[in-house]
C-alpha cells in the first residue's frame, strides 16, 4: 500500500491523518492472468489502483474483442461512467498477467469523502486524471492515421508496445493484426 500513498501525494497534497482516515475504503486483491475484475453488466463499485501488473477494459462484439484501454502500475483502473453514476458497465476490465490491485470501496469512499476535504479532494484528482488519459485516446483516434497513432503510444506511452501482444495493441489502435504488422516492418525496413 506504500506505492498507493506515493501515487496519492503526487495528485493532490495527502495528510497521514487522512491516509488513516481511508484505510476502511482499502482493501488488496490479487487477480490471476485473465480474471475478470469488473463485467459488462455489473456496476462498478470500484476504483483498482494497480500495484503490479496490468489490465485492460474491452468490448466483446459478436465475439470479436475490441481493446478500449490499458491500465499499468501506479494507474487507476475504473468505468468511470458506471462508478460516478451507478448504470451498468458496457465493458469488461480483465487481469492481462498476475495483477495486485488496490480497491477502493465505492460507498465507504463517498462516505468518508463527504467528512473529510482531503479525500474528497483526492477522489476529484483521480477522476481527473483518467478523464485526461480517456481523452488523449480520444483524441488519438480523432487526430492521426494508424501509423501516427503507433508512433504517438511508442513515444508516449511504450510500456503499452514492451508488454501488450500485438493482437490486442493492433485491436486497441484500431487496425488488423496484420495491417501493424506491416506497419511496423515498414518503418524498421526505412
Amino acid at each position: 500500500m506504500k506505492n498507493l500513498l506515493i501515487y496519492i501525494r503526487t495528485l493532490t497534497p495527502f495528510s497521514d491523518e487522512s491516509w488513516t482516515l481511508l484505510q476502511p475504503a482499502l482493501s488488496e486483491k490479487r487477480y490471476k492472468k485473465n480474471e475478470v475484475m469488473l463485467r459488462e453488466g455489473e456496476i462498478c463499485k470500484s476504483l483498482f489502483y494497480i500495484d503490479k501488473g496490468y489490465c485492460k477494459s474491452y468490448y466483446e462484439i459478436e465475439g470479436v474483442t475490441k481493446n478500449t484501454d490499458f491500465f499499468f502500475e501506479n494507474e487507476i483502473a475504473t468505468n468511470i461512467g458506471s462508478f460516478g453514476s451507478g448504470i451498468p458497465s458496457e465493458f469488461n476490465i480483465t487481469a492481462c498477467e498476475e495483477l495486485h490491485a488496490v480497491v477502493f470501496d465505492k460507498e465507504i469512499l463517498f462516505t468518508i469523502a463527504q467528512q473529510y476535504i482531503e479525500i474528497e479532494s483526492l477522489g476529484r484528482h483521480c477522476i481527473r486524471q483518467f478523464a485526461t488519459k480517456q481523452e488523449e485516446f480520444a483524441n488519438l483516434f480523432k487526430l492521426y492515421s494508424a501509423q501516427e497513432r503507433l508512433e504517438y503510444i511508442e513515444k508516449k506511452h511504450p510500456e503499452m508496445v514492451q508488454r501488450v501482444p500485438l493482437t490486442q495493441l493492433a485491436s486497441f489502435l484500431g487496425v488488423a493484426r496484420e495491417t501493424l504488422s506491416r506497419i511496423r516492418k515498414r518503418r524498421i525496413s526505412q
